[in-house]
């Protein structure tokens, strides 16, 4: 039979939408920061927010493509990441970039499931795989084009064009869907349950809850609860309770899921339950979540420490990404499960060698060989991970929530997704903040006068350029300006290479389970 493409490519279409979107959010930084005159936390709470929303909503969306059916639902979702990108394009303040990635993100929870359900009503059984790897595929293809074409815009124009660009591209694949197949939906067979929504609720609620925890902990503090946090209990951190009230909450659900006997979209989070699907879950947030923080801390460093473009920051991304595809590209030869393990392993430590590398070799000079090939091991090692576990998980786990595993694993690797990015935030302003710090406390001439005019409890990592800015409005000698600048250049490098080693240290973690299996 052969083989028609025309569904194939409206579905990938949309796909390299939400690729574009995430990827033109983190090249461009630094023309973010200078257009709301905002720091980078403004940058990494979108990243979150947008990996967050997917994480929440995901479980849900699969339930109600079967509801509403596959076509309206993916339309229904290109409508709402157009509106997205309409907001990304012409928002007028920061806030409304965190509300743009959210609803960006709901798109993007109900256009996957939608995406694989339509893929599997148009392609008969013999051509279905094919057509669902060409889909994956296309999404590791596309994230290196992303990071170039959305850099060389920024560079050239303007960071908004691209959102401008993505806005039209929707209602393009929004058009060009009117030729899928239709189909009707299961209203009267898919129902949601009370006890399910209830479910559903509660885990959307505790991902929000340890997600938001983990991106402000800077601000609210780790345990003890800083003068900026809403609240305090005891004293503690809101940042600490939130964290520990999603765990419980997670723990509830499983233990209540038991006793009612839930299942429906929910059964799949029995593989919670499970010590060897627990510990390959927990390699999958891992190594995401590694991925993630790896993706924010390089446009970081590229665009504020040395102060280049957003085609330089894509040029030095490329290594890692096309590492990623091939790294994802050879490991589907391998079958067996003993060859599987073995080269899991190999690839965690490929990524743990590379970030310890990375933070050891670092310098202003981002063309270095060294540099260029510590990417590479960590994006070989990142992309056959990622390909590995997911088939691991699924080629183990119980028949009756065979169909639940890839939106699960996809729930899974976006939450990890906001975490890892929330925690190389959490690492770097954090680091960055102690070090400015002991800098000043051996210079306490500079420290008394920084001090009398700037809130040096809340260092924020920003460029020399606009450190110097803010400093020439202040009543400071040009020496205690020139000091200062020279403290924020040094704490900021230092900064990025511990939060490296701090990701090499959360890969190791994740590299136990596996490196204990038989």
């Amino acid at each position: 039979m052969r083989f028609n493409w025309l569904p194939l490519a409206i579905v990938a279409s949309a796909q390299v939408l939400l690729v574009f979107n995430i990827a033109t959010l983190k090249i461009s930084i630094e023309g973010i920061i200078d257009a709301f005159e905002t720091g980078s936390g403004m940058v990494k709470t979108a990243i979150v927010m947008y990996s967050l929303m997917v994480a929440a909503s995901i479980l849900a969306s699969t339930r109600l493509v079967l509801i509403f059916g596959a076509r309206r639902i993916f339309r229904s979702s290109l409508a709402l990441f157009g509106i997205a990108m309409a907001l990304m394009a012409w928002t007028p303040h920061a806030s409304v970039l965190v509300v743009a990635q959210m609803t960006a993100g709901g798109a993007a929870a109900v256009l996957m499931p939608a995406s694989v359900r339509l893929i599997a009503g148009h392609y008969p059984e013999e051509q279905r795989a094919l057509a669902l790897g060409r889909l994956s595929a296309t999404r590791s293809l596309s994230l290196a084009p992303a990071f170039l074409i959305a850099g060389a815009i920024a560079t050239w124009n303007n960071w908004r064009i691209t959102f401008v660009l993505l806005l039209f591209m929707a209602g393009t694949v929004y058009f060009c869907s009117l030729y899928l197949r239709n189909d009707p939906g299961l209203i009267s067979a898919t129902k949601l349950t009370g006890n399910e929504m209830l479910g559903l609720v509660a885990v959307a609620l505790a991902v929000l809850l340890i997600g938001l925890s983990v991106d402000n902990v800077t601000n609210w503090g780790m345990v003890r609860a800083r003068p900026g946090a809403p609240f305090s209990l005891l004293t503690l951190s809101p940042a600490l309770l939130g964290m520990l009230s999603g765990v419980v909450l997670i723990k509830l659900v499983l233990v209540w899921m038991v006793r009612r006997h839930v299942g429906g979209c929910l059964r799949v989070m029995r593989l919670l339950n499970t010590p060897m699907q627990r510990s390959m879950l927990l390699s999958i947030f891992t190594i995401a979540a590694v991925s993630s923080g790896v993706t924010f801390l390089i446009p970081l460093y590229i665009e504020i420490v040395q102060g280049r473009s957003s085609l330089a920051t894509a040029y030095a991304l490329v290594p890692f990404t096309t590492a990623s595809f091939v790294g994802a590209l050879f490991v589907s030869r391998y079958s067996t499960a003993s060859a599987m393990r073995n080269v899991t392993r190999h690839a965690f430590l490929a990524v743990g060698t590379g970030l310890v590398l990375l933070g050891a070799i670092v310098r202003n000079d981002w063309s270095d060989a060294s540099v260029v090939l510590s990417l590479a091991a960590i994006g070989l090692g990142e992309g056959a991970l990622a390909t590995l576990l997911f088939r691991a998980l699924a080629a183990v786990v119980p028949i009756d929530v065979s169909e639940d595993v890839e939106p699960f694993c996809s729930a899974t690797s976006h939450f990890a997704a906001a975490v890892g990015a929330a925690i190389a935030g959490a690492l770097v302003i954090g680091i960055l903040s102690l070090n400015v710090n002991r800098h000043l406390a051996n210079d306490p001439a500079i420290g008394t006068e920084l001090r009398a005019h700037l809130d040096l409890s809340r260092v924020a990592f920003i460029s020399n350029d606009q450190l110097q800015q803010v400093l020439e409005q202040l009543p400071l000698t040009p020496e205690h300006i020139a000091n200062a600048v020279r403290i924020n250049t040094d704490a900021r490098l230092f900064a990025l290479k511990l939060s490296f080693f701090g990701l090499a240290a959360l890969t190791f973690i994740g590299f136990l389970p596996v490196a204990r299996s038989r």
